[in-house]
């Protein structure tokens, strides 16, 4: 563009200069206003465009890095969820390990105490017996003292004589063993 204003001096008649002349333009304001448009090109590249370019790198590098540990975040949140996931399944496990182990167990001390319970009834049925069959000794053995008693009041009632203390071991003897 300088070649061609400087090519097309004011004066010369060429094509460029009529159109010019035409539109009233001066070419040596035309030339300040190129140059002091190129000044304030240049101050506001250094001024205000790097900068402004800086900040947007910045921002750039920033939403980078935010979306990047975004990612982390997710990436993390997706290994705790499946840590929490594990922990449900252990405890789960765990828990159904325990409730099984507690009925092992209630069922082994429910078969213990059972045990225990029949152990104790046949005791006491033993002891029942046992007292039983004292009793029913001890009522057999009165009966045939009562019986001899009897045995020899009615011998001496009907003999009509007094019996002497040999004869009423010897009856007392007699009735036993016919009682037995």
């Amino acid at each position: 563009m300088f070649v061609l204003a400087a090519q097309n001096v004011p004066g010369s008649g060429g094509q460029i200069g009529e159109l010019a002349r035409t539109f009233g333009v001066s070419w040596p304001q035309l030339m300040a206003q190129i140059v002091s448009f190129g000044i304030v090109c240049a101050v506001l590249y250094l001024l205000a465009y790097k900068p402004i370019l800086r900040i947007l790198e910045a921002r750039r590098q920033q939403i980078a890095t935010g979306l990047a540990n975004a990612e982390k975040i997710k990436a993390e949140l997706a290994r705790i969820d499946s840590q929490r996931l594990d922990v449900l399944e252990k405890a789960n496990a765990e828990g159904k390990r325990l409730i099984a182990e507690a009925r092992f167990a209630a069922a082994r001390l429910r078969a213990e105490e059972t045990e225990k319970a029949n152990a104790a009834a046949e005791e006491i049925l033993l002891r029942a017996r046992e007292s039983i069959e004292r009793e029913r000794a001890g009522m057999l053995a009165d009966l045939r003292r009562e019986v001899g008693r009897l045995v020899v009041q009615t011998t001496a009632t009907v003999t009509g004589k007094i019996l002497t203390p040999d004869d009423h071991r010897r009856l007392a003897e007699d009735t036993a063993r016919f009682l037995s």
